[in-house]
């Protein structure tokens, strides 16, 4: 109930902030568990995908989204809260397995839960290698994942600002895959990579993002450590 009012209330708003519109909404199954995989390009990406599909979907979203204390924090997390996101601390050593057994309760219960395999936010828009989490859920649930990409929100809200822009979001939903050949097989590391990059191609697929074949986080980074610090002196004046 608390969902729906959510959507309702937050719905207006955010259909005047950005025009979208979903293609393949009905790869999503109406009954049942289904792992919901995107590319990540903006905070905005979790408050859009769940509003404009028609079931419940449950993200893994960063812990600083919930705490922040700004208006523009607080209203973020409120409606992340209301939409049963998944608050994850990313600090901990063991931050990675708990959301991960988090998603298994979720998918065993019949629900959507959704995964970004790149692990965070892309820096500059193109997708990176994927993170195996994805494979180990899709193994260990056997749920079926749904590739999807999300278009344009990264010019709406780009990493970075502060407040959004109108513009246009378009999410395109693939074809489930089921990965029914690894039925039977050990959840090692070698199948969790081979599923992860299946994922990650049928995200591509859809985006039409050129790949890098490396960490969106290693990716941070090489940027970070390449980005100057400290501001040029100023100019003397003549």
């Amino acid at each position: 109930m608390q969902y729906r009012l959510s959507r309702l209330v937050a719905g207006p708003v955010l259909r005047l902030v950005a025009q979208a519109t979903v293609t393949g909404a009905e790869h999503v199954p109406v009954t049942g568990p289904a792992i919901i995989a995107s590319n990540h390009l903006s905070v905005i990406d979790s408050i859009y995908l769940p509003l404009l599909l028609e079931r419940p979907v449950s993200f893994a979203a960063k812990s600083e989204y919930f705490t922040g204390t700004r208006l523009r924090d607080r209203l973020v997390g409120a409606y992340l809260r209301s939409t049963n996101q998944v608050s994850t601390d990313r600090a901990g050593g063991r931050a990675a397995h708990d959301m991960l057994e988090a998603a298994l309760r979720h998918l065993g219960a019949g629900q959507l839960f959704g995964i970004y395999p790149e692990g965070t936010r892309s820096p500059d828009g193109r997708l990176y290698r994927g993170r195996t989490g994805v494979g180990y859920l899709a193994l260990h649930s056997g749920a079926p994942v749904i590739p999807v990409a999300m278009i344009g929100t990264d010019r709406v809200l780009p990493p970075g600002h502060r407040l959004p822009r109108p513009g246009r979001i378009e999410i395109r939903i693939g074809e489930p895959l089921d990965f029914a050949e690894f039925r039977g097989q050990p959840v090692g590391a070698r199948q969790r990579r081979a599923v992860t990059d299946e994922v990650v191609r049928g995200i591509q697929k859809l985006s039409g993002q050129e790949f890098v074949p490396m960490y969106a986080s290693v990716r941070k980074l090489e940027l970070a450590a390449t980005t100057p610090t400290d501001e040029p002196p100023a100019a003397a004046a003549d």
